[in-house]
């Protein structure tokens, strides 16, 4: 199945909103581009801000790979299905991505 891929610059988004929502405990992220409005769960923005750091704050790590996995056993409050990092070296991630990249690119 072809996915679109859609790069968005910090100049196209125009707003983010963080909130909890009526009824709930977790947040939520809402984050609203000239075309759509994009809400990710608590658990996606941790996956996220976790392979950020892990990049950032590491002297040579150039890529990180989360993966949905099912967990059995997990800390309370955690969610069942969670992104977890795969064993695929660096290399390998960002070969993947910039072939995903680029196919999308030439099929414009």
């Amino acid at each position: 199945m072809a996915r679109e891929i859609k790069i968005y610059r910090n100049e196209d988004v125009q707003k983010i909103v963080a909130f909890i929502p009526p009824g709930h405990q977790h947040i939520r992220l809402a984050i609203e581009f000239r075309d759509q409005i994009v809400v990710l769960h608590e658990a996606t923005v941790a996956a996220i801000v976790r392979a950020y750091i892990d990049i950032v704050t590491h002297p040579t790590r150039r890529a990180v790979e989360l993966i949905q996995t099912s967990i059995s056993e997990r800390k309370i409050g955690y969610a069942k299905n969670q992104l977890i990092e795969t064993t695929r070296s660096e290399n390998e991630i960002i070969e993947y991505i910039t072939k995903l990249m680029e196919n999308s690119r030439s099929s414009k």
